[in-house]
């Protein structure tokens, strides 16, 4: 299938069913949070040591309609002393741009009509930054829901020093074989999802 909005019809209705087959994987994906940090930082001797010269900030996402959910692993994340942010829409054809936040903390519809945090909460460049999708393939591309700010974002953060890792935080089951690619799509530096984590695509 190479038409992306009839990709995008099947994979909403693939990821409705692993919502509900699958309804404690957001809890799971945290078994394997260790493990991917480890491998994000692998020149430095481990996360722990690395976090004690610096501290991290990691963007998560506030869940739509059946996208894995992202609070077990945001609380995961703070339970290591790593900073959290989400992701907001300011405007149409625009990049996110990415607040402090934390469980709890009071949100309002953005551009998108997603909750995200408030315009007083501090803007803040991500050091990981984990992204819903629809599909991710074996080479990492991302499938999204058409448009287009993630693919903006990531484009945008390219040229930060350092560049964020970008993970797509999805269930296993969304992967696939191959999806189609245009010029604008960007590739993602790794997964996490319920049964697994990789980082094959870090450039």
């Amino acid at each position: 299938m190479t038409d992306k909005h009839q990709l995008r019809a099947a994979m909403r209705a693939t990821r409705k069913r692993l919502a509900v087959e699958t309804p404690d994987a957001a809890e799971a994906v945290v078994q394997h949070l260790s493990e991917l940090l480890e491998i994000m930082f692998e020149t430095s001797v481990s996360f722990a040591e690395e976090q004690k010269r610096r501290r991290f900030t990691a963007a998560v996402y506030k869940a739509v309609g059946s996208e894995l959910g992202a609070l077990p692993l945001a609380r995961a994340l703070q339970a290591k002393d790593v900073d959290l942010a989400l992701p907001v829409a300011t405007s149409a054809g625009q990049p996110l741009v990415f607040r402090r936040w934390s469980p709890g903390d009071p949100l309002e519809l953005d551009a998108s009509g997603v909750p995200a945090p408030l315009p007083l909460a501090e803007v803040v460049v991500p050091d990981v930054i984990f992204i819903p999708l629809l599909a991710v393939d074996q080479r990492g591309y991302r499938l999204g829901q058409g448009g287009g700010y993630y693919d903006r974002t990531l484009h945008a953060l390219r040229s930060a020093s350092p560049v964020p890792w970008f993970i797509g935080l999805c269930y296993a089951g969304q992967m696939v074989d191959s999806l189609p690619e245009e010029v604008h799509d960007e590739r993602l530096h790794g997964v996490l999802t319920e049964a697994f984590c990789t980082t094959v695509w870090k450039a």
